[in-house]
């Protein structure tokens, strides 16, 4: 057997085969950890036991020795009794680990990045990835109090430190600037004393056109070396600063600026402060502990293993109070800083959510008081948090954020600041979603007067037309869809993919100007999930996943929406995005509905679940009203179907004065004073309610108002209904929602055309 061992975190060993090697208590595991410190060398036993015990025990070195027997049988189990031990090796007076030089994890890093000093950067990105995957936390974690493992903690620690920025340099001699700044940011967030990690993280800003941000990352080190230690920048700093302010050509290319590490090891680049290294996001994989071909496996923590979450607990703690300490107060970068914990809190939903809503409008209003525009537009434009649903949680809120963007936007300087302007207008669209900017003019107030400015035809043709020579009566609101055709140009322009990402949201916000526009929005998602899955963002990552969920379940595509689904739980399970199963848990609700049994109960019970996952969730958007009208459209979608239910059990969902259909009830109401058998009051409310938002349940409304304009006879109405649905002919109402669905288009608009052929009166 061939053991392999692992210092980048906790000490472990694993066998040929990636299972992990017992090693019982913590005094056997010191021993191996000494061992593997001293690089093959022998340790001589007196050593072993000063270094296990401050003041050593009567037996000590005898209990050495059992700890090493003890070693041997677990890394040599089938070496045969009074043979000689191949590994771990008795020499002289000690002991000593014979290991090869890629059986430590450790020293194998060490070799990969000494041969990345002549590599050319693609090549030395691949590999410095795929050494700072090794890493599961810091090294020999639990001796961090050990004197005789500090200095090898030290060097390891400064070692990963200088590769994650030979890695971001590696990134900028690509043109891969965008993907480098978030690392970068995190870096020095952690480890705010080093130049080159400000250097890097300011050149990369301005490369990503953010020259603005450039200069406040530059004298933000500044003010922290001169404030905390006393010291000038240095000449990388200074001159970088003097290059961003002059606009130097030189900046705007991509060249091998990565620094090199020589075989005797790092050369510091500026002051360090010396730390353990937290784990990343794949810590649980000791990939580079395995020899190569095993490096997927992953061994089960041990009973010893250190606590993940108290690490992470305490990494947070520290660096908050870094942060309080090295930032002033009224830092105008505290703003900046703020947004970015706000987006991430966005996330994860429920509180936190609603927290980052209310937080959000005020740092917007912070930033404004300061009357800087270039930092207004950098807090508004940081908080881009992709969306799936297309109505606003809270539409006061929205449109303070979009008054915001537009003033900044004709605040800014102009020429220059173009990823500002992008992300200003990509806000506008994605804040604009469902409603009409306040700058646009104002649509038909109800369907009586949207009726008379649409000029719906006056009779019913003999057959229907292709859906593209149907013009729909109703205009789209103009500014919201134009800002986010502009937030795209310009990130194309700019080939920033972070950017774009944010742009293409907008962009779907905007694409509900009619109906029947599903495959529309299925290219969006195409073109997000391969943009974030290539760039590693997995936040529109996950959007593109549910946008094409919502548009294959529009088109009856379901084997391709479920597909999408999975990968939208799997990458939620992975990067904890709770909220994310909101969304995946009312889609199998709406795909059973749409496929299932219509008579049998699995469906409306799938929807009681699916809306139990929304209390608390944070989005009263989404959850008003949600519950009752999925079970309307599912109750009408049966009887449309012929299934033999009781006929009062439906009326009386329909009726029933106590429901609450939230945003809903205007399109709601028609049909429940019909079923209430009060049809004059049915032909009012009809006229009266308002024309269905352009958002994901567009094509639902006009059915529910098509049908109630068939029960009250409104002729007017259904050819209205009839027009705004025809584009939507090959599509099933309401699924493109991904929640629920009224049937296939074709048969409401069968039923309007049906409608239209009786004779007038009858």
């Amino acid at each position: 057997m061939r053991a392999v061992f692992g210092v980048l975190g906790p000490v472990s060993a694993w066998d040929d085969a990636g299972e992990p090697i017992a090693l019982k208590g913590p005094r056997h595991r010191a021993v191996l950890a000494r061992l593997i410190v001293a690089r093959r060398r022998v340790v001589p036993v007196g050593h072993l036991v000063d270094d296990l015990w401050e003041e050593p025990p009567a037996g000590a070195v005898s209990a050495v020795r059992t700890f090493v027997a003890a070693l041997r049988r677990a890394l040599e189990p089938e070496r045969p009794p009074r043979a000689p031990a191949r590994l771990l090796v008795t020499e002289g007076p000690g002991y000593a680990l014979r290991a090869e030089p890629d059986a430590v994890d450790a020293w194998r890093f060490e070799r990969a990045v000494t041969a990345t000093a002549t590599l050319p950067p693609d090549d030395a990105l691949v590999r410095l990835d795929e050494a700072l995957g090794w890493w599961r936390g810091p090294g020999y974690a639990e001796f961090a109090e050990a004197p005789w493992a500090r200095a090898e903690r030290a060097k390891l620690a400064e070692l990963r430190l200088h590769v994650v920025e030979r890695r971001a340099g590696s990134r900028l001699a690509l043109g891969l600037a965008a993907e480098a700044v978030p690392d970068l940011d995190a870096h020095v967030t952690e480890h705010p004393w080093r130049e080159e990690a400000w250097r890097l993280l300011a050149l990369a800003l301005y490369r990503t056109g953010r020259q603005g941000d450039a200069l406040a990352v530059l004298r933000r080190a500044r003010a922290l070396l001169v404030e905390q230690l006393g010291v000038d920048p240095g000449p990388a700093l200074r001159q970088l600063e003097a290059d961003v302010l002059d606009q130097a050509a030189h900046l705007d290319v991509a060249h091998p600026d990565v620094t090199h590490l020589d075989a005797a090891g790092p050369v510091a680049a500026g002051p360090v402060a010396a730390g353990p290294v937290a784990a990343g996001p794949d810590a649980e994989r000791p990939s580079g502990v395995a020899p190569a071909p095993a490096s997927e496996v992953r061994p089960a923590p041990g009973p010893d293993a250190p606590d993940p979450a108290g690490a992470a607990a305490r990494v947070w703690a520290r660096a908050a109070a870094d942060y309080d300490r090295a930032v002033s107060a009224g830092a105008r970068a505290r703003l900046e800083s703020t947004v970015g914990l706000l987006r991430n809190l966005a996330l994860t939903g429920g509180e936190g959510l609603e927290a980052a809503r209310e937080h959000r409008v005020a740092a917007v209003a912070a930033a404004e008081e300061l009357g800087d525009p270039e930092l207004t537009a950098r807090v508004i434009g940081a908080y881009d948090v992709p969306a799936i649903w297309t109505r606003a949680d809270d539409p006061e809120q929205a449109a303070r954020i979009v008054a915001a963007a537009e003033r900044t936007l004709a605040a800014l300087p102009a020429p220059g600041h173009a990823a500002a302007r992008a992300r200003l207008l990509a806000t506008i669209a994605l804040e604009t979603r469902g409603t009409r900017s306040p700058t646009d003019p104002p649509e038909a107030a109800d369907l009586a007067t949207l009726a008379a400015t649409g000029s719906p035809a006056s009779a019913a043709p003999a057959s229907r037309p292709p859906a593209p020579q149907v013009p729909a009566p109703q205009a789209p609101a103009p500014r919201a869809p134009r800002a986010a055709r502009e937030a795209e140009e310009i990130a194309r322009r700019l080939d920033d993919p972070a950017l774009l990402a944010f742009a293409l949201g907008g962009r779907f916000m905007q694409c509900f100007e009619r109906a029947g526009l599903a495959p529309d929005r299925d290219a969006i998602g195409v073109e997000l999930v391969a943009l974030s899955a290539r760039h590693g963002l997995v936040a529109y990552e996950v959007l593109g996943h549910l946008i094409r969920v919502q548009a294959r379940s529009a088109l009856a595509d379901f084997a391709t929406a479920d597909r999408h689904a999975a990968a939208v739980d799997r990458l939620a399970d992975r990067h904890e995005l709770p909220l994310v199963g909101v969304f995946t848990q009312w889609y199998r609700a709406l795909r059973l509905a749409a496929t299932g049994h219509p008579t049998g109960p699995e469906a409306e019970a799938a929807y009681r679940a699916a809306a139990a996952r929304l209390d608390g969730a944070g989005m009263p958007g989404l959850e008003r009203g949600l519950l009752p009208l999925a079970l309307l459209c599912l109750w009408l979608t049966r009887e449309d179907q012929g299934a033999a239910l009781p006929a009062a059990r439906g009326a009386d969902r329909i009726a029933a004065r106590s429901t609450d259909w939230g945003p809903y009830a205007p399109w709601v109401r028609p049909l429940a004073l019909l079923t209430d058998g009060r049809r004059a009051e049915a032909a009012t409310a009809l006229r009266a309610a308002p024309p269905p938002p352009h958002d994901l349940l567009y094509e639902a409304l006009w059915c529910l108002i098509g049908r109630a304009a068939i029960g009250v006879g409104d002729r007017t109405v259904i050819r209205l209904a009839r027009s705004q649905l025809l584009p939507a002919d090959g599509e099933l109402a309401g699924a493109g929602s991904g929640l629920l669905t009224l049937g296939p288009v074709a048969h409401h608009l069968a039923a309007l055309d049906a409608a239209l052929a009786e004779p007038e009166g009858s």
